[in-house]
């Protein structure tokens, strides 16, 4: 996922600071445009449209989570995580420590160990319950 606008901001500032000590003059809006084409876009306006929001949720491998998974409270870490489309969507598989009952009731159980779920930047999945509710909540550990 590409990083924020203010996060490419900061990396554009960066590289200008790192070329002038280099004896490389560049304006600051040269610096936008370079680091743009860095990241394989054709102008700064068009990273600027793709990038995520302030606020997205950035994941990697094996990193601790939390949240709910229909409706029932989990901790896990993920376990594969990719792109999904151009809104910033994830596909996130997790491993949760403790398997998580699916199921609300009494006569029968169906516990998940593992978990595939697309999410939106937010951390909430947009497939939702009959009520509404996304079937994924998440979270990283402590936040």
């Amino acid at each position: 996922m590409l990083p924020s606008v203010a996060d490419l901001k900061a990396q554009a500032k960066r590289l200008r600071s790192t070329l002038a000590a280099d004896g490389h003059s560049l304006t600051h809006a040269q610096s936008l445009e370079l680091l743009a084409r860095q990241h394989g876009f054709r102008d700064w306006n068009t990273a600027c449209a793709a990038a995520a929001p302030a606020n997205a949720l950035v994941l990697a491998l094996d990193d601790r989570v939390t949240g709910t998974y229909l409706k029932q409270p989990f901790s896990g870490r993920v376990h594969g995580v990719s792109s999904h489309g151009q809104s910033g969507q994830l596909r996130v598989t997790l491993a949760f420590d403790e398997p998580v009952d699916v199921v609300t009731h009494d006569s029968f159980s169906s516990f998940r160990s593992r978990v595939t779920c697309v999410i939106g930047p937010d951390g909430l999945s947009p497939a939702k319950t009959s009520d509404g509710e996304p079937h994924l909540r998440l979270r990283p550990e402590g936040k």
